[in-house]
């Protein structure tokens, strides 16, 4: 017969059974039923699921590869109104296959006619790492976009943030707040690539980001615009895009882009460790991801520094082909720089000022080697030629200008722009009253008052006009007094708007106009009147008019 102490005992294990029992019971109900019990993944008729054994689980849709479900601490953040993230924007059916190809890493790859993508999980990490392989043009758009459930983030106060409410302004991208005239737009990110590692969106308590990949098979080069986050109230989407056709400059690359990685945190920004220059990525290479080449049969190019750079800008060098694109920044005391993971090959190497370029020559990349380039002079920096005035400065942007610093992050017609008009007098106006954009229909004919001792009027000049781009063959055929120079031809720009979309980008170009003497006023107190016109055999009207942004404008 048990004694008193035997049967305390009992019932204390009875209870700690039933106590036991409970949790798992409670736990059952309150742990999202797609939450695996640890790393790995499972799959029914239409998912694969996987647990990264951390506190994400996310869902892959075996029909076309979108990723259907993006659980974080139990909250579903994926997709608005049946709108899935996937690439360019959605995928039709495809082959969707899981491997696991060690205890640490689940990989799914989704092939659509010759377009591969890849999500990888890694044990123990909120974070998927994406890879996108295109071999030809059969999608015409590469980008990734993650979509999030708005209700979920607030809609912040930023040029690419807005509300339903807005009225349209252009195209059905463009809005504007009519009560304040303020213009928002997911073009206006304000940012180049080289300027951001990530982009994305916080509550405060989680945060949702796409790290950028290292886009050296992306187009458009270090100081391409495009988009990068649009937020509203009813849509909240990240990009990384690879390559897209708004006003785009360069060549459409293929191959194996990435790795970019979707990245969850409590709040904060993503960890540096994932910023392409940052990340390891041994470890990839062994999982057969196609076109992916590792550190080893990657070189660099390193410089041992440049000389005549100018103290108050900023310099970088490019390296592109037709195969892959990179850049970096020079040192701002000598110049140094150095580049490195680059796939083998020989490159185009531009130095910039700026954005301007001011040196080029060749180089060529060898797998596990170091090209070392002995010091560098730049010779074709137009700002050291002698003028006799000079608006602005080369630099390769319209900055400078009035309303240069705002036509990245809104539109030209926007409440808080200065008017557009206003002519400039040599000597007393400075580059902020110039404006930075020419439209036909809008501020066309500004007029530049200068004069010139009898010795510089007594002689023939060169007028230069730099653009950094222009709209529909907008170019611009000056006047000076009562002589006009012949028609100038257009530069080779994009196809596509270019003022309007948040960018001022295009192809910087140079027009040459030689005025003769004859054009001139003879008397010295007379002033002489340039007056400038942006022609083009295209129409429009407004602010999608034939334009042209200004680099500079000088008379030698």
């Amino acid at each position: 017969m048990k004694n008193e102490s035997q049967l305390k005992s009992s019932k204390r294990g009875v209870l700690l059974r039933l106590a036991i029992f409970m949790a798992l019971m409670i736990s059952a109900f309150i742990i999202p039923s797609s939450a695996l019990a640890d790393f790995g993944y499972t799959e029914d008729s239409t998912n694969y699921t996987i647990d990264t054994g951390a506190n994400l689980v996310f869902k892959v849709k075996r029909s076309n590869g979108d990723i259907s479900s993006l659980i974080y601490n139990g909250t579903d953040y994926n997709g608005y109104t049946n709108k899935n993230s996937h690439v360019e924007t959605g995928l039709g059916q495809s082959d969707v296959t899981i491997s696991q190809p060690s205890s640490s890493v689940i990989m799914v790859k989704v092939v659509y006619g010759t377009l591969e993508q890849y999500y990888v999980a890694r044990k123990g990490e909120n974070n998927i790492y994406m890879f996108t392989y295109i071999a030809d043009d059969s999608v015409t758009v590469t980008r990734y976009i993650v979509r999030l459930k708005p209700s979920l983030f607030p809609v912040l106060n930023t040029s690419n943030s807005w509300y339903s409410s807005y009225s349209t302004l252009e195209a059905k991208d463009i809005f504007t707040d009519t009560s304040t005239g303020y213009t928002y737009s997911k073009h206006y990110s304000d940012t180049r690539v080289m300027d951001y590692n990530y982009t994305g969106i916080s509550n405060g308590n989680v945060g949702a980001y796409i790290v950028r990949s290292n886009h050296e098979k992306a187009s458009g080069g270090p100081f391409y615009r495009s988009l990068i986050r649009d937020n509203t109230n009813v849509a909240v989407n990240l990009y990384e895009i690879l390559y897209y056709g708004m006003a785009q400059t360069d060549v459409k690359r293929y191959g194996l882009q990435g790795p970019y990685v979707l990245a969850f945190t409590d709040g904060g920004e993503p960890s540096s460790k994932l910023y392409a220059g940052n990340l390891k990525t041994d470890w990839i290479d062994s999982l057969g991801i196609h076109g992916w080449v590792g550190s080893s049969g990657r070189g660099r190019v390193a410089g041992v520094g440049i000389k005549n750079m100018k103290s108050d800008y900023e310099y970088v060098v490019g390296f592109s082909n037709d195969e892959a694109q990179y850049w970096t920044k020079a040192s701002d005391s000598n110049g140094y720089f150095s580049c490195t993971n680059m796939l083998p090959g020989t490159y185009t190497m531009t130095i910039y000022k700026n954005e301007l370029a001011v040196y080029t020559t060749d180089v060529t990349v060898t797998a596990g080697g170091t090209k070392i380039l002995n010091s560098i002079t730049i010779t074709d920096d137009p700002s050291d030629n002698d003028v006799t005035w000079r608006i602005g400065d080369w630099d390769g942007t319209p900055l400078e200008f009035k309303n240069g610093s705002l036509m990245t992050k809104m539109h030209p017609a926007d409440s808080r722009v200065e008017s557009w008009k206003g002519n400039y007098i040599v000597g007393t106006s400075d580059a902020s009253s110039f404006p930075c954009y020419i439209f036909k229909d809008v501020n066309n004919g500004l007029i530049v008052y200068f004069r010139l001792n009898s010795e510089q009027a007594a002689k023939d000049h060169t007028l230069k006009i730099g653009i950094t781009g222009s709209y529909i063959g907008g170019r611009i055929q000056p006047s000076v007094n009562s002589w006009t120079s012949k028609l100038p031809s257009a530069s080779n720009q994009p196809g596509t708007r270019l003022m309007t979309i948040g960018t001022y980008r295009g192809n910087n170009y140079t027009y040459s106009f030689t005025v003769p003497a004859s054009a001139f006023n003879k008397n010295t107190r007379d002033w002489n009147q340039l007056k400038l016109n942006v022609i083009s055999g295209s129409n429009g009207s407004d602010y999608l008019s034939p334009a042209v942004s200004i680099d500079c404008i000088e008379l030698e």
